[in-house]
């Protein structure tokens, strides 16, 4: 079977009279195998069995792997938690200065769980082939965060830049060798989570996170690799500097006015979102479920590039109504 030509799919996709679905989700693959989410982030081949699961029961666009911020962070040395049915944590702090910044080694790729999330891609690679599939990485902004700091990377960026742009350095050339390792399993893309870089200012958001991220977009990106930017900490105030890594595609957070983003995006990507995860997804009624998504659907409709998605992933126990209830909005939209 011949490679698919991701510009071309985009370009389908702005061309297409109907909207698409692309909610990023997981957890309810999981749910349906009957397994846990400790079991999926620590095992390729279950994390592989909810993917599949989800792609024979529901219409999405594409297929994606979980949301999972802590699998680069434990590879450089994180100390992780995992509870059985939520999403892992990183614990602590595994730099404490910027002597331990000079100190840190770029990781191999068969560190931690990477082997596992390699295997999960390659899998969903060779046997969903009806559809894209998208890896997921993290963002180089949020991986420094995870292991200096939040709040520290944040002070760090205004005291010693210098220290900053260093760790920045390093995570970012991780995320690289992570993405062209994704990319040799045969998915069709990424979608790059950079959350953290949401708390920062326009201009700190390109220098601290936008710089970097192009750089590995101009390396990984082509006609058969799609680099999918997701920033749910973007309230609107660093649309630009996402707009500003060159990606093909971009996802936002249930935070943003979604109108107001497509305005920003560039024609020719897409701009993804952002139905909230949790009080709609989660702890909606269907009916309410379904009438948020008609209500966003009303206001994009005059924007071709807009793909119908979740704001994130979608958490563990989304009862499965919500996201029947999610499809017969998109349905109906379509249909009328």
């Amino acid at each position: 079977m011949s490679k698919l030509n991701m510009k071309e799919w985009i370009n389908e996709i702005i061309q297409k009279k109907e909207v698409v679905a692309m909610p990023i989700m997981t957890h309810p693959g999981i749910e349906m195998i009957g397994k846990t989410v400790r079991d999926a982030v620590t095992d390729g081949q279950v994390h592989y069995n909810a993917i599949k699961a989800l792609s024979e029961k529901y219409p999405t666009a594409a297929a994606t792997v979980i949301m999972d911020l802590t699998v680069e962070a434990e590879a450089f040395g994180a100390e992780i938690v995992f509870p059985e049915n939520e999403v892992p944590s990183v614990v602590g702090r595994l730099l404490a200065n910027e002597e331990d910044i000079e100190k840190l080694n770029i990781p191999a790729l068969n560190k931690g769980r990477v082997p596992q999330y390699l295997k999960a891609n390659m899998l969903a690679a060779k046997t969903i082939t009806d559809r894209p599939v998208f890896a997921g990485c993290i963002g180089p902004y949020s991986l420094a965060g995870r292991l200096y700091d939040m709040s520290e990377i944040m002070m760090l960026i205004y005291i010693n830049p210098e220290a900053a742009n260093s760790l920045l350095k390093k995570c970012s050339d991780f995320i690289l060798r992570y993405c062209m390792a994704l990319k040799a399993t045969g998915v069709n893309g990424v979608v790059m989570a950079e959350p953290a870089a949401g708390l920062l200012s326009d201009e700190d958001c390109r220098q601290y996170s936008s710089v970097f991220i192009k750089e590995i977009v101009e390396k990984v990106q082509d006609d058969h690799f799609t680099v999918i930017l997701h920033n749910c900490g973007n309230t609107g105030h660093c649309t630009k500097a996402m707009v500003a890594t060159g990606a093909a595609a971009y996802h936002f957070g249930n935070k943003i006015d979604m109108v107001e983003a497509l305005k920003e995006v560039p024609a020719d990507a897409l701009a993804m979102g952002n139905l909230d995860p949790v009080s709609l997804f989660k702890a909606a009624t269907p009916e309410v479920m379904k009438k948020a998504t008609l209500d966003l659907l009303g206001a994009t409709k005059s924007y071709p590039n807009f793909v119908l998605s979740s704001g994130c992933d979608t958490p563990p126990h989304t009862p499965s109504e919500n996201i029947d209830a999610f499809f017969a909005a998109l349905n109906e939209f379509n249909n009328a």
